[in-house]
């Protein structure tokens, strides 16, 4: 067992990253009642495309598998924090885009409200993949809440444990990342995406992680000091990808 466990982490750790400095900006959408597919249907038919003439990169949209709050989960990305705040205050003055929403919002607002928080790619994280092995994928988006002090730990454990164990039991790494310092959170968050074939199979590739040997003693040991995380501080969505999602 402990071999088996050494040659995935040395695969994992094998792989080359290139350094990637771009801004993300994860952004969700609360829809109106009755209002999401006209929703879509904005991004779908003008705000991707507007978003690439103010160069604004779309990287991936989704919605969640339980989707009781209308929500619209999607990723950006900008050269840097400048470009982004430029890249939008021209997206939002642009005449096109003004008509497009006034037009798209004559029986109502679409959106009732919209959380956003910037981010930037772990200096372990792996590349963000073009596509998914399997277009059906389940997505999900994990956001962690440390105590105290104790982020430097959980991304210490992620760069040399959890991410090849992930691998090693079926869980597709996408991307993590820590929020920008600007951020409220900065301290304390780690946000990260993970693919699964299906909804059965995410639970039983975490059920044989979280059984795992290895994954135990990773645990054990960067917990020597105290709790990494808060109560209830691990938050789940899962997600699947709309029709006009770059990745999927």
């Amino acid at each position: 067992m402990y071999l088996r466990t050494l040659i995935f982490t040395v695969l994992w750790t094998a792989h080359s990253f290139a350094a990637d400095e771009r801004i993300f900006e994860l952004r969700t959408y609360y829809a109106a009642e009755g209002k999401l597919e006209l929703l879509n249907a904005r991004f779908r038919d003008h705000t991707t495309d507007l978003f690439v003439k103010h160069n604004i990169e779309n990287i991936a949209y989704w919605v969640p598998e339980n989707n009781e709050n209308n929500m619209l989960i999607y990723l950006l990305a900008y050269p840097d924090s400048e470009a982004r705040k430029e890249s939008f205050s021209s997206f939002l003055a642009d005449p096109q885009w003004k008509a497009v929403k006034s037009e798209s919002e004559i029986d109502g607002k679409l959106v009732s409200k919209i959380d956003s928080i910037v981010m930037q790619l772990t200096d372990y994280s792996p590349a963000i993949p073009k596509a998914l092995a399997d277009d059906d994928s389940i997505v999900e988006l994990r956001t962690y809440t440390t105590r105290p002090a104790k982020l430097e730990n959980i991304n210490a454990r992620f760069q040399d444990h959890t991410i090849a164990l992930f691998e090693k039991h079926g869980i597709t790494n996408i991307a993590y990342f820590n929020l920008t310092g600007d951020q409220s959170g900065a301290d304390n968050t780690l946000v990260y995406l993970v693919a699964h074939k299906d909804t059965q199979s995410r639970g039983v590739n975490f059920k044989s992680f979280s059984q795992d040997p290895a994954w135990k003693k990773a645990a054990k040991e960067s917990q020597i000091d105290g709790r990494i995380l808060v109560n209830k501080g691990i938050d789940s969505v899962l997600m699947k990808a709309t029709d006009y999602s770059p990745l999927k």
